[in-house]
């Protein structure tokens, strides 16, 4: 390397030396510093080093000085506290919708935004076994081109498939594509959810990316508008379980009062909880009734329950006299 160029780099090999090796615990020497830009073919005297110091702080890299038995320097605070990137961390590694694969490439990413010190530390944080991941590849992918159709206003079309028992995919809709106007992603229960205008129903749904396939651009104006312009996301994400699509009904559910720190986690700090006098209280709510909001209800026994309007009631006890009925012809097969 030409000496004229190797000086003009000489100030961001510096910036990356301190930003890839020095934090609060480890600092670099002036002549430490010397010494690995030397290794990259840049001759540099100490003067020099001072000064480019004083220029890097100007710029707004935090340089700090420890005076000890040796000055060192380093970079003192991060635009990402160490805190912030193991929570980042855990979260890409805790994800479903990512798989291992680009779990490990987004993770090593976000290593490079500490020293090498505290990358190493960032990699121990993760310890999450046995976790449950995506087993589609391409869902990375996919959020590229749903953002680019939502930025444009376009329609999308796209395969969606389920799994068999022999783990195989099966495509639904008769394996025909289908054609939707994308409004929104939505991070629900561990999962990545399109929601989308479906024409033919004349209604939101919501669609798992990691059952998307061959996701591709309509060149058609997107439909639904007004109705998703009704939508609130927060308010929509409490009250579809699961992303259960389905028409919303104004219900109202009874809880023991133990189970208000349960009915505010679900359903939010600002629904009005109703004293009973009794030990019990009702809230009043707008949901989409499907099997996965009765399933849930149903995990609290006695100390929930469904108590208007009379045609959801009827709808709950359908759910659960079926389950019974169900359980009682498994319990006679078994006999």
């Amino acid at each position: 390397m030409a000496k004229s160029s190797g000086q003009k780099l000489k100030l961001l090999y510096l910036a990356q030396l301190l930003l890839e090796e020095t934090d609060e615990e480890h600092g670099l020497t002036i002549q430490q510093m010397i010494d690995a830009l030397k290794g990259q073919g840049i001759s540099a005297e100490r003067k020099s080093i001072y000064d480019d110091l004083d220029a890097l702080k100007s710029f707004g890299l935090d340089i700090e000085c420890s005076h000890g038995k040796n000055w060192t320097y380093y970079i003192a605070s991060r635009r990402f506290q160490l805190a912030e990137l193991k929570l980042l961390v855990d979260a890409v590694q805790s994800s479903r919708f990512i798989t291992q694969k680009k779990s490990n490439e987004l993770i090593h990413k976000l290593e490079t935004l500490a020293s090498r010190w505290q990358a190493g530390g960032l990699q121990h944080q993760v310890r999450v076994a046995g976790r449950i991941k995506s087993m589609n590849e391409s869902v990375y992918y996919t959020i590229d081109t749903l953002h680019q159709a939502i930025n444009s206003g376009r329609q999308i079309s796209f395969y969606y498939f389920e799994w068999t028992v022999e783990k195989k995919q099966r495509m639904r809709h008769n394996g025909e594509q289908y054609q939707v106007s994308p409004y929104a992603l939505v991070w629900n229960d561990e999962y990545y959810y399109l929601v989308a205008y479906d024409s033919a129903s004349q209604m939101l749904r919501n669609y798992r990316l990691d059952r998307m396939k061959k996701i591709s651009l309509v060149d058609k104006k997107r439909q639904g508008q007004q109705a998703f312009e009704q939508l609130d996301p927060t308010f929509y994400t409490r009250r579809v379980f699961d992303m259960y699509s389905g028409t919303l009904k104004r219900v109202t559910l009874r809880f023991t009062n133990r189970l208000a720190g349960a009915a505010l986690d679900r359903f939010g700090r600002e629904v009005h909880l109703a004293d009973r006098g009794d030990g019990s209280f009702d809230i009043t709510v707008d949901l989409a009734l499907s099997p996965r909001f009765y399933g849930w209800l149903l995990g609290f026994g006695e100390d929930a329950a469904l108590v208007a309007p009379p045609e959801a009631v009827s709808a709950y006890q359908e759910f659960l006299n079926k389950t019974l009925a169900h359980y009682q012809e498994v319990e006679h097969g078994n006999q």
